[in-house]
């Protein structure tokens, strides 16, 4: 067995981390600041985890973000970006409206962020539906006169009675609103409509039906999108991913990419390190584990310490429905020329069932259309333009056809290539003879590149179950195992609700570490003003083999 002790501390705290996700970049980041030598084991070849790009034929085709809360300057989350140095150098687009949905019958619902005109539209569209389309924007206007009610800087573990105060006071004016809207379900707001469209239409402002949903997280989302706080960063996500890399390594950090753990060293209850796969050891005073929660805890460290949160979580809630968000299968159309100017940025078109079962492994009847080169820069070459067409779709339909024939796998992603670029021609005429390619990843892929368990897009479900035992794993374990001293958790299994909670987690487990070791915990914003240019992407791998497709025809 062979032992590594080429990476050493000079007299400071030792850290490996487990995963190079957005989770595990700020732990990094966060660490190194503190005073800390770390390294990021990735299993990967880039960094980011499911936030990621991937390239064909000059294309760029951005996987994750579709927005980013924190973009505009003046809240919590805007400062954790600064401070891991993700927004450097880049523009910012914002849109005018969050998503557009179409009906069968063509009719269209446009999600405005400004609420006055969200209801004028809404009315426009069903005069007989004032009562709920006025509540519906009212509370959103609450929610846009908001300001510093949602923290992602210290867990509540660590605030002192002041800081509990100043954050009751910021909050108590709006619990009403809070309890109100969080306790509404998006289900049953939209039973109170008489237009069809209206009710079917509303549960997609996020794109797909999310189905567990109360109002809170849409009108949250919404307002945020009025301020200019949830757009697009240049770059995109493997952008956000490389600008906290780069700020990760100018800090001293070291990332080692192709590496993947076989187990986390454990002596005396007390995680000292890991075993890689190729049989080497590494070292160190603390480990973090960031990667898929259920790989973490049950596979490299043998399901030995876990406790009866845990133990809720990874085998009660883990196996019932809609417990984690459901993977996606995505078909990035790379094609010459563009579509009309007035072509909605991002669309969710709702599907005819007998439409919606040609698509494989659907799990709700839509699908949604980004025009992702109105997004940023770089991802098309000059002249040319991308698509980016998501639904919804079964990890374990995908998983047992790879498994049981190859053949049938690629020939089902052919039909979702097929499909897509059928129904871009019946939206645009003529576009399906300037198709240069049309790349397919379905949950299976998602799953092979991160571990995520499911192809789970996010993890676990936001407003469920889940999310009060997540609470009590950050701010009573403090992000620990129960009976496993040297060891912390981050990351979206851990902190659930998008990018900036997998970063605030970093920033949380190092807090708590911080605490434990008895140091300062120190953040500074990043001071690089470099402008941002798609070069900075790095080379970018092919993942998988291409959909074979004779991309010409109709």
């Amino acid at each position: 067995m062979r032992r590594d002790r080429a990476w050493r501390g000079a007299g400071r705290p030792r850290v490996i981390i487990v995963g190079g996700g957005i989770g595990g970049l700020a732990t990094g980041c966060y660490a190194q600041m503190s005073g800390m030598d770390t390294l990021i084991l990735e299993k990967h070849v880039l960094p980011g985890g499911g936030c990621t790009a991937w390239a064909r034929q000059g294309y760029v085709f951005d996987y994750c973000i579709e927005w980013l809360i924190g973009t505009a300057v003046g809240n919590e989350a805007h400062q954790v970006w600064r401070e891991l140095g993700a927004l450097d150098g880049k523009s910012v687009r914002n849109f005018e409206m969050f998503n557009q949905v179409v009906g069968e019958d063509g009719r269209a619902v446009t999600f405005y962020n400004d609420p006055d005109r969200l209801e004028r539209h809404l009315l426009d569209l069903s005069p007989a539906d004032a009562e709920p389309i006025r509540a519906f924007c009212g509370y959103l206007r609450r929610f846009t006169e908001l300001d510093g009610v949602f923290s992602f800087l210290k867990p509540k573990a660590l605030l002192t009675p002041r800081e509990k105060l100043r954050a009751l006071r910021a909050v108590l004016p709006a619990l009403g609103l809070f309890y109100r809207t969080a306790t509404t379900q998006m289900e049953s707001f939209t039973e109170r409509f008489e237009d069809p469209l209206l009710r079917r239409a509303f549960p997609y402002v996020f794109f797909q039906d999310h189905e567990t949903f109360p109002l809170l997280p849409y009108l949250f989302n919404l307002a945020a999108a009025y301020h200019d706080n949830a757009g697009f960063p240049q770059g995109g996500s493997l952008g956000l991913a490389r600008s906290i890399e780069s700020r990760y390594q100018s800090l001293g950090g070291t990332v080692r990419y192709r590496t993947r753990v076989k187990r986390i060293l454990v002596q005396r209850d007390r995680a000292v390190g890991v075993e890689l796969r190729d049989g080497s050891r590494h070292y160190a005073d603390h480990v973090v584990g960031t990667c898929d929660g259920r790989t973490l805890i049950y596979d490299l460290l043998g399901g030995r310490y876990t406790g009866p949160r845990i133990t809720k979580l990874y085998t009660d809630l883990l196996h019932r429905p809609q417990a984690i968000y459901h993977g996606v299968v995505s078909a990035f159309v790379g094609f010459r020329g563009d579509v009309p100017p007035d072509a909605p940025h991002s669309a969710t078109y709702l599907l005819p069932r007998h439409d919606a079962l040609r698509l494989p492994g659907v799990l709700q009847d839509s699908m949604v259309v980004q025009l992702r080169s109105r997004y940023s820069d770089g991802f098309a070459p000059p002249g040319h333009s991308v698509i980016h067409c998501t639904y919804f779709s079964d990890y374990a339909f995908w998983r047992s056809l790879r498994q049981a024939n190859r053949r049938d796998y690629r020939a089902r992603k052919a039909e979702v290539a097929a499909f897509v670029r059928d129904f871009l021609e019946q939206r645009y005429p003529g576009i399906a003879e300037r198709v240069e390619v049309i790349d397919v990843a379905t949950p299976a892929t998602h799953h092979r590149y991160t571990g995520t368990i499911g192809g789970s897009i996010l993890g676990w479900k936001s407003f469920s179950e889940a999310d009060d035992i997540l609470a009590k794993v950050v701010n009573k374990d403090r992000m620990r195992l129960p009976g496993l001293a040297g060891f912390s958790m981050a990351g979206q299994w851990v902190h659930s609700g998008g990018l900036v909670s997998a970063a605030a987690s970093g920033r949380f487990a190092v807090q708590f570490l911080c605490a434990e070791l008895g140091v300062p915990f120190r953040a500074w914003e990043s001071e690089e003003h470099e402008a941002w240019h798609p070069g900075k992407l790095g080379h970018l791998p092919q993942l998988d083999k291409p959909v074979q497709l004779d991309t010409r025809s109709t």
